[in-house]
């Protein structure tokens, strides 16, 4: 196995400055570190990541955390979450992925284990253990769910806006009998698409029967069984809102379960733009969030945060604050006109 001290003997220099200037060390002039790296290359080294580790005391790991990643995560999301993450993060680091609800002793989350967390915050409930690592002093970047804490930096879409725009799309058609069929409860992204319906129903006059409000788990088996309800009442809405693309997609199924055309007979809307949203048939009107460019984004913001503090400490403590990411209405072919 080549080592730096192999790759020293070649480029005619200490091993510590072989060390250094693969590490990226601001004591190495860039034509130094530019001539050790090729050297490098040309040697096929493979970095000793625990001997790195020792040295640096760092473990090079950072953990993404899910609220849960059996309940209310699809695996469109966390893949387009992992995706993200993988544009901004080192290659010299590795991602670990969990979910809170699985971990029994928040004493395991520790500096020794984690050089930095990203939080894929979907409850109030995680509360707990983000204030926990926060207390443990471990970098951290919550995602997805907004944070009235400014000591925290956060990105964020605004789901409320986001379905706002896409039901005022729905009455600007002609829909007057809009159903909902919620996202799984006690989840932040729930109640903040449900505030969003709602406000836009308020906006235009129109109210929400209570046979109209269906309560999903963001499953699609959940959007099938709610929709099949929805279609056996005695005046079935003309559109139905699904808080997220998993359960648009089993609504959809139901009504061509039950010979109904859509969006002939009702009309659509779900909440994400998955992978799969544009090739249903008919493609699915939804609004896209941006879960790929928030994990990104935080991972950025996680990344400049693990850097050790100097002159600009000031100017680092303005990489705890929100960012807000826009959601797009993606407007396809399951609305209908009425």
């Amino acid at each position: 196995m080549i080592t730096i001290k192999d790759i020293a003997r070649v480029a005619g220099v200490s091993h510590t400055t072989v060390s250094r200037a693969l590490n990226g060390s601001p004591l190495i002039k860039p034509e130094t570190r530019d001539k050790i790296e090729k050297i490098a290359a040309e040697m096929n080294y493979v970095p000793n990541v625990s001997a790195k580790s020792l040295v640096m005391k760092k473990t090079y790991t950072i953990g993404l955390f899910f609220s849960s990643i059996d309940q209310g995560t699809s695996a469109s999301f966390l893949v387009d979450a992992i995706k993200g993450i993988h544009r901004a993060l080192d290659e010299n680091y590795s991602l670990t992925v969990h979910g809170i609800d699985g971990i029994r002793h928040l004493e395991g989350i520790s500096p020794h284990r984690f050089d930095g967390i990203l939080v894929m915050s979907q409850s109030d409930a995680d509360n707990a253990f983000i204030y926990h690592v926060k207390k443990a002093g471990i970098p951290l970047v919550v995602l997805n769910r907004h944070l009235d804490d400014p000591g925290i930096a956060n990105v964020v879409a605004n789901d409320r806006e986001g379905v706002r725009e896409a039901i005022d799309y729905a009455i600007g058609r002609g829909h007057r009998r809009l159903a909902i069929l919620e996202g799984k409860a006690g989840f932040r992204s729930a109640a903040e698409r449900k505030q969003g319906f709602l406000e836009s129903l308020l906006a235009h006059g129109l109210s929400l029967p209570a046979e109209y409000q269906a309560a999903g788990d963001y499953s699609i088996d959940s959007g099938f069984r709610r929709m099949l309800a929805l279609l056996e009442l005695p005046d079935p809405p003309t559109l139905v809102f699904c808080a997220n693309d998993d359960m648009a997609i089993g609504a959809m199924n139901a009504c061509f379960a039950r010979g109904v055309s859509v969006p002939d007979q009702v009309s659509l809307i779900g909440f994400d733009d998955i992978v799969f949203a544009s090739y249903t048939n008919p493609a699915l009107t939804t609004v896209r969030k941006p879960v790929a460019e928030i994990s990104e984004l935080g991972t950025r913001k996680l990344i400049e945060l693990l850097q050790p503090p100097g002159p600009g400490q000031a100017d680092k403590e303005q990489l705890r604050d929100t960012l807000f990411v826009p959601t797009t209405l993606m407007i396809r072919q399951s609305v209908a006109g009425i």
